[in-house]
């Protein structure tokens, strides 16, 4: 059911339960007025859905497996019925929950709000197609983008390129939004030289939980800036991000490499994103490593690479040494640089101890190597096998526990199941390219490891990959491996204060300054509204 007018009965109904003020029965008249003027209805009563599919759709995510019902869905027409929105909770003598959906991407329910209220971010996106992504310069921070939010990253992409310029820091897939993406930390093969995305803004206008529209930089409501950036949506909604951008290359030198020794792949791979100066122009753009075993496909969804001739004697290694390690690397390139790439990629990969023989090269355009995953999501989409279950595990390892990690997880637990289906991926990051001082929470170690588990299952299997999901984190806890989660899915408390460290303090201090009802994102589950948030 839709709500068709702004003093229907159904209205009336609809916006009592979402603020849960009185029971239904028998009490309507005594808040209908409070209702009314607390929500604007006249204004916003329209933008509450709760019909069937609207409720369906807000109740699921990409990992098809957490299904929380909201009481309705809200879908914006600007940034103003947002703040409304938040206000409206807030003021409230009871609260309701608010949670915001980007692109639905989340694996474990995060941007659900069981009996709240969910943002739907699409429906601002249409509205603001074409105006939210602005590009201009600045004599101190030089080019720059001004996006909506609720954006997605390829939309970021093309409109960018327009005036030869580019973000430097992606993720990997680009059909995701940008104050999701901002909201974890938005980390991919770039992030070595570049950092992840939340270390390339220079401003954020956000709405606080308190419904509160402030600007916050570097220079101005800092608390909040750093708080924000890998905030997991618990301080605020992100209305509008400033996003450095550089001169963008035409042009992709991608090269895989293949070995069959863990502890040599890793050496490598430090070795590589130890040259990581922004400016330097002999360092790679960028870097990813994947495991290759017998049960998952020589080529995944991420990509299609290695030719189908060679299938067969990578397939004859995999069956030799059941698991391959697979480097990826790529450097750009544009018309001036175009001579000497080649030479440049020789020099990085000389030395390296891959496999002799099983060196692949392709050269794609910049935008093709940037929106590589999006090939294979239409093929599984054509297949029906894009909206499976989606049981994802991603990790930060400590760089001087990788190898136990490998010995642990790889080698045991992974073999022994036999199960894996999807990408696994494997790299390296620089501590020095993040900011300690933002909440998104990472190993203490100079360079540490990205893991990721991007399980694709059936409907009937996604418990076996939890499981050995969950056998993973018990060997990570008994061989005191410091693992920090990405995209964390936490239950407890301890679990939570345990995943932050040293941070769950400050956290708790920015929960209770700018969301002191705890209103926003209770899909993360970090924080439980029967306990009274501790004063700070």
């Amino acid at each position: 059911m839709t709500l068709n007018h702004p003093c229907s009965t159904y209205s009336i109904l609809l916006l009592i339960t979402i603020t849960r003020l009185i029971t239904i029965v028998g009490k309507t008249e005594q808040w209908k007025a409070p209702i009314l003027q607390e929500l604007d209805i006249h204004n916003i009563s329209l933008k509450f859905h709760n019909d069937p599919e609207a409720i369906k759709i807000a109740s699921r995510d990409y990992g098809n497996i957490v299904h929380e019902f909201p009481r309705a869905v809200f879908r914006p027409s600007s940034i103003d019925d947002i703040a409304t929105l938040i206000k409206s909770s807030y003021n409230s003598p009871s609260p309701f929950d608010i949670s915001l959906r980007g692109h639905g991407h989340s694996t474990n329910g995060q941007a659900m709000a069981r009996d709240g209220v969910v943002v739907d971010m699409a429906s601002l996106r249409k509205q603001r197609d074409g105006v939210a992504i602005n590009v201009s310069k600045d004599p101190l921070i030089g080019h720059y983008a001004d996006v909506g939010g609720e954006q997605l990253w390829i939309d970021v992409l093309h409109a960018t390129l327009e005036h030869g310029l580019a973000p430097v820091s992606w993720t990997d897939y680009l059909y995701l939004t940008v104050g999701g993406t901002l909201s974890n930390a938005g980390i991919s093969g770039q992030s070595f030289r570049y950092g992840p995305q939340i270390s390339n803004v220079h401003e954020m206008d956000v709405i606080t939980g308190k419904g509160e529209f402030v600007t916050c930089s570097w220079q101005k409501n800092l608390e909040l800036f750093q708080a924000v950036l890998g905030g997991l949506g618990q301080f605020g909604v992100i209305a509008r991000a400033r996003i450095a951008l550089e001169p963008t290359p035409k042009r992709v030198k991608w090269v895989r490499l293949l070995y069959s020794d863990f502890s040599a792949f890793t050496k490598d791979q430090e070795r590589l994103i130890s040259i990581n100066g922004r400016k330097q122009k002999t360092a790679l753009d960028f870097l990813e490593g994947m495991l290759l075993m017998n049960q998952s496909p020589i080529n995944n969804w991420r990509s299609s690479f290695f030719p189908i001739s060679d299938h067969p004697r990578i397939a004859s290694l995999i069956t030799q040494h059941s698991i391959l390690y697979c480097l990826e690397v790529a450097k750009y390139y544009d018309d001036q640089t175009e001579k000497t790439v080649d030479k440049e990629i020789q020099v990085l990969l000389q030395g390296l101890a891959y496999i002799p023989g099983f060196h692949y090269e392709k050269n794609v355009s910049y935008v093709e190597f940037l929106n590589r995953v999006r090939s294979g999501e239409l093929k599984l989409q054509s297949q029906g096998l894009w909206d499976v279950p989606h049981p994802w595990l991603n990790l930060f390892i400590p760089k001087t526990q990788i190898l136990d990690f490998n010995s642990g997880v790889f080698k045991d637990i992974m073999l022994k199941r036999n199960i894996t289906a999807g990408p696994v991926l494997v790299y390296p990051m620089n501590r020095n390219k993040w900011d300690d001082r933002m909440s998104a929470s990472i190993p203490e170690e100079d360079v540490f490891y990205t893991v990721g588990f991007l399980h694709s299952s059936g409907f009937d299997t996604w418990k076996e990959y939890e499981a050995q999901n969950r056998e993973i984190l018990e060997f990570c806890s008994d061989a005191g491996i410091e693992v920090r989660q990405y995209l964390p899915n936490h239950r407890t408390q301890k679990d939570w204060s345990n995943h932050f460290g040293a941070k769950w303090v400050r956290f708790l201090g920015r929960k209770h300054q700018f969301d002191p009802r705890m209103i926003l994102s209770p899909g993360q589950k970090i924080f439980d509204k029967q306990q009274l948030l501790p004063a700070f």
